[in-house]
């Protein structure tokens, strides 16, 4: 099983340079579960083309659980 969510790969932060600091450990929102990689890709390339990423970066991926 494949697990697509999304989350921020910034986060703000004034000491930082431009203010932002990657964020590893940002929250996930799941979007889905699917059964295959292809499904897990295509899901998060349409999320992706389909939704600006903003300041922070929020875009979807997916991992095997």
């Amino acid at each position: 099983m494949y697990k697509v969510f999304i989350r921020n790969w910034w986060k703000k932060n004034p000491k930082w340079h431009n203010g932002l600091e990657p964020d590893p450990t940002a929250r996930k929102t799941t979007l889905t579960w699917v059964n295959t990689e292809e499904e897990a890709r295509e899901i998060a390339q349409e999320y992706n083309a389909t939704h600006k990423p903003g300041i922070l970066s929020r875009k979807a991926e997916y991992t095997k659980e």
